[in-house]
């Protein structure tokens, strides 16, 4: 239960809730951050005194009043690509910096039926998604040993971004539960706990949608629409930011908080 608009009112904060996709060396590709201008970017957070805060921490505050104050962003990656592993956890890890990854299971059961390879050649984006399409998802998609491994010291979380990534807004009734019930069934199989929090592929949701995941048991979801997440935030339709390769578009965005 979240709380009433009584008491939203008296709490104050401002959080982004970061996009990410690719961290690799491919300038200009497709949803692509270098791993130079990422680590810039994390060391920007650092130096400004931000606080990473997980999804729990998060919607502590829509459904317990928890203060988290005014210096706080969420990092959220979508797609659950191997890039992520090499480029970013490294980097998040010395900073101890929490993220949220949106994993879309059917890759990741891909992934783990072939056995990772951690090849320092990353591919661009439409050749990553030929990789996956040809059987060959382990070559750019995370397992799930990989997942587990992640997970293990308490910085990170995976959390559901269907099964295979269709737009959920343009499925059949059928369709649509299988990928809602069938990839939190399967982080929840894998990782042993929960898998509370729901990211539409592409941004494709409806009301319709958000019904259905609800009633699929999640209880908070996440759009690519853009905005700061604050009190008064729908946790059913929580708006993200699209972060582009760039520090100085990082320390614009910021100063806006």
């Amino acid at each position: 239960m979240y709380l009433p608009e009584r008491l939203k009112n008296k709490m104050s904060f401002t959080v982004p809730v970061l996009i990410y996709h690719h961290i690799n060396s491919h300038t200009g590709d497709t949803v692509t951050v270098t791993p130079e201008v990422f680590e810039a970017q994390m060391a920007f957070l650092a130096q400004s005194g931000f606080t990473t805060l997980s999804i729990d921490a998060l919607m502590g505050a829509f459904c317990k009043g928890r203060e988290i104050g005014n210096k706080a962003v969420v990092l959220s990656f979508d797609d659950g690509w191997l890039d992520n592993y090499l480029y970013a956890i490294p980097v998040l890890k010395r900073l101890k910096f929490r993220a949220t990854f949106f994993i879309i299971t059917g890759r990741v059961d891909a992934s783990s039926n072939g056995g990772v390879k951690l090849f320092s050649d990353i591919p661009l984006h439409e050749a990553a998604k030929a990789y996956i399409q040809s059987g060959e998802a382990s070559r750019v998609v995370l397992d799930w040993d990989l997942i587990r491994n992640i997970e293990e010291d308490g910085l990170f979380s995976f959390y559901s971004h269907t099964v295979s990534h269709r737009r959920c807004a343009e499925l059949s009734g059928t369709e649509l539960l299988n990928e809602l019930v069938e990839s939190k069934h399967r982080i929840e199989s894998e990782l042993g706990r929960a898998c509370p929090y729901l990211c539409w592929p592409y941004g494709s949701y409806t009301k319709e949608t958000i019904k259905a995941a609800r009633e699929s048991g999640y209880t908070a979801l996440f759009t690519t629409d853009y905005g700061f997440c604050g009190p008064s935030s729908d946790p059913f339709r929580i708006k993200r930011i699209e972060v582009k390769n760039s520090v100085a578009w990082m320390q614009e965005c910021f100063a806006k908080i």
